[in-house]
């Protein structure tokens, strides 16, 4: 039976990935995607999560529109990572379907109250809005939460927005810290692990010998994507950090990671933001998450070449 998911997330073109990669995998149900302003605002959000659903042909999919700003915070966008439409280097339609109009907060607490006996598993790659808006409003949907499966963080690596804070997470430090501190089961993929998800020259050439729209777009997509974290790390490739949440749905034998306490500093203006990871458990608090740190890489884009291939 295939595990009911929600994606909440702020496309981009590693979110699109990840959605992409969900929407070609049976082993998932995906029951709806919820936007939340992060790498671009709203509605260009929403408008890029139509956009995708559209792409696939899985008009089926309802996209419902989220969060437009932080909990307590001005909202920090980055178009210099993915352009100012946030899906920079494909030029999808302008989409004939519309978003619901449900507010996504209202859908994630009404769908994990109808959950089933699988639970629903929470798909957040972006910043945490929206989940911390439904667990702060009905705390009881906590049980019905499978796994709460975070793009975000960083403890050795640092930071990508700040020298100690990963962009999900700096947008909106005061969600993080309620999503941590719910006591639902937490898998954090951060860029630790993220980091080490590259996708190479090479892989982009396997992408666009798919020779399907689906696979030129997300080449396109990822040609444009990869110049950012190229220039600045000197890296070979492009870092598929939300991808990764939906692989280890798929797979989780691809990834390494442990039980760790995991705090969010939400005060200091100098650390703002960052994950505190007691990696070594030096405080003995009790853990909160799993925290990724190790990739099959190749087994992981094994995965997501043949899942975008059947699309």
């Amino acid at each position: 039976m295939p595990r009911p998911i929600v994606i909440d997330t702020d496309p981009g073109q590693d979110d699109a990935v990840a959605i992409l990669l969900a929407l070609g995998s049976p082993e998932l149900e995906v029951l709806g995607i919820t936007t939340v302003a992060g790498n671009v605002p709203q509605p260009l959000v929403t408008t890029n999560a139509l956009k995708l659903c559209e792409l696939t042909g899985r008009t089926d999919i309802p996209v419902y529109p989220g969060a437009d700003a932080p909990l307590q915070r001005d909202l920090f966008t980055a178009e210099y990572v993915h352009g100012p439409t946030g899906l920079d280097g494909v030029d999808l339609p302008v989409p004939v379907t519309t978003a619901r109009s449900k507010h996504a907060i209202d859908f994630i607490i009404d769908t994990c109250l109808a959950a089933g006996p699988q639970g629903v598993t929470l798909c957040p790659v972006g910043p945490l809005t929206n989940i911390a808006s439904a667990i702060a409003r009905e705390p009881t949907i906590i049980p019905t939460i499978r796994e709460i499966v975070i793009m975000g963080g960083g403890f050795f690596e640092g930071g990508n927005t700040t020298p100690v804070a990963e962009f999900n997470i700096y947008v909106d430090p005061d969600a993080a810290a309620i999503v941590f501190n719910s006591g639902a089961p937490i898998t954090m993929f951060p860029l630790d692990v993220t980091h080490k998800a590259l996708v190479l020259p090479e892989d982009l050439d396997r992408i666009r010998a798919i020779g399907t729209t689906v696979g030129d777009a997300v080449a396109g997509m990822l040609g444009f994507y990869e110049r950012h974290d190229v220039e600045k790390y000197g890296i070979a490739g492009a870092p598929l950090h939300d991808p990764c949440v939906i692989a280890y749905l798929i797979d989780p034998e691809l990834f390494i990671g442990k039980a760790c306490r995991v705090d969010i500093e939400t005060d200091s203006e100098l650390t703002i933001g960052q994950t505190v990871v007691d990696w070594w458990g030096v405080t003995g608090s009790e853990a909160n998450a799993m925290v990724m740190s190790e990739v099959d890489r190749a087994g992981f884009i094994d995965l997501v070449v043949e899942r975008i291939a059947r699309l």
